[in-house]
């Protein structure tokens, strides 16, 4: 299983897991994938290209950065898909 795992998610870079709780019936990763997110920058933080529900920290994100991209990220889905994801991750204080 755990072989699975690396071979399926981005283990071996700064993230924080699972963004996003899977709606009934369907996979958080493949919606952001088919919106044609994965890769999607902000500033130095992007949606991994190896598994669409891992926001990748690449040295120096800021909290805003990784919030922004969460944000842009469940309006997408929303506009194409009409299912509002639900944050996994827990947002603690204000981004600056």
């Amino acid at each position: 299983m755990l072989q699975k795992r690396v071979q399926a998610q981005p283990l071996n870079a700064p993230s924080c897991g699972s963004v996003f709780r899977n709606p009934p019936n369907e996979y958080a990763a493949r919606l952001i994938e088919q919106c044609g997110l994965k890769g999607k920058r902000v500033g130095d933080a992007s949606v991994s290209l190896k598994h669409a529900n891992f926001i990748i920290n690449h040295g120096h994100a800021r909290a805003s950065d990784i919030e922004t991209l969460i944000e842009h990220i469940q309006t997408t889905v929303l506009d194409q898909h009409q299912i509002q994801l639900i944050p996994e991750v827990h947002i603690i204080g204000t981004a600056e």
